[in-house]
């Protein structure tokens, strides 16, 4: 294999790989459909091996492409944040930080902050990619991400930048005005509860509770399932049933009496959000200045 040919073919693959589709790719690179076609023929040709099913509604990886992804994605991700930092002046935070949050954060730990980001550093931009899965920073191209405390893995840089929750069972004054107010939470099992459907697991959560210091588990009854928390408050507030949630999210429906809380002596406390990111990219200055920015901003709201 030539040196000089080594990495050709690579981009175009990251691009129909990432995109899942041979025009976006075209699209994104500002190339001709042809041109993506015939790099990606070159690269496996070189290969000798097969890396992208092609049919006309779908594009699909190969294990051998799906092998060459895993490798291409982190590396790729280093070299863009290798070329911002090259590019920033002294440190300077310039370019664009990908951040992936769930839909709770965004009102939490996101738009209280992005005025005070972008007034201090203008030269950096933010892309949010609001889901509630967790996802791979490094096979989603992410700089960072923002989960509650307990969920991000433990490999990880981990900054606290909301307090801790208060976990609630709560519902509508239209819900308690045809129901009675349970006192234990197994009267849950007598309820209308709006059930949510965790999206990269797939199953239905389980309510948490504690009594005496010993926690348990409840698979509520409910005819409603959303796999989408605020979807999940949206409908509890029309008397649908009730919701589990944290008290910082439900914080303005708690002050108005839109919702109201029960069982509040059965329910713990958990950790908050955090800012989370691999050990390898926290002193880049993108991130830095995010950090400094949302702690200071968020330490003032709480």
């Amino acid at each position: 294999m030539a040196r000089t040919d080594r990495f050709s073919g690579l981009s175009e693959f990251l691009a129909v790989a990432e995109l899942g589709s041979f025009r976006k790719a075209a699209a994104a690179l500002n190339v001709s459909h042809a041109a993506i076609s015939q790099a990606i023929r070159k690269l496996e040709s070189r290969l000798q091996r097969t890396l992208v099913q092609r049919t006309t509604r779908s594009v699909a990886l190969t294990d051998a492409g799906v092998l060459l992804l895993g490798v291409l994605q982190p590396a790729a991700g280093q070299i863009d944040r290798t070329i911002e930092q090259i590019c920033g002046d002294a440190g300077r935070p310039v370019g664009r930080l990908r951040l992936t949050v769930p839909r709770i954060a965004v009102d939490l730990a996101v738009a209280p902050v992005l005025p005070e980001l972008h007034r201090r550093f203008p030269e950096l931009s933010v892309e949010l990619d609001v889901n509630d899965e967790s996802v791979e920073l490094a096979a989603g191209r992410y700089d960072a991400g923002i989960r509650i405390g307990e969920w991000v893995d433990r490999d990880m840089v981990a900054v606290k930048l909301t307090s801790s929750f208060q976990w609630m069972v709560v519902g509508a004054p239209a819900y308690f005005k045809h129901r009675s107010r349970p006192k234990h939470p197994r009267n849950l099992l007598e309820h209308e509860c709006i059930r949510y459907r965790l999206p990269t697991a797939g199953a239905v959560f389980r309510w948490e509770f504690v009594e005496s210091g010993e926690p348990f588990s409840l698979d509520v009854p409910g005819r409603t399932i959303v796999n989408d928390h605020l979807t999940m408050l949206a409908l509890a507030r029309e008397g649908l049933g009730l919701a589990f949630t944290a008290d910082l999210v439900v914080r303005r429906d708690l002050k108005s009496g839109a919702l109201q809380p029960v069982l509040q002596s059965f329910i713990p406390r958990r950790q908050g959000l955090y800012l989370y990111f691999p050990h390898t990219t926290r002193r880049e200055p993108k991130l830095r200045a995010f950090i400094e920015v949302a702690t200071a901003v968020l330490k003032r709201s709480r």
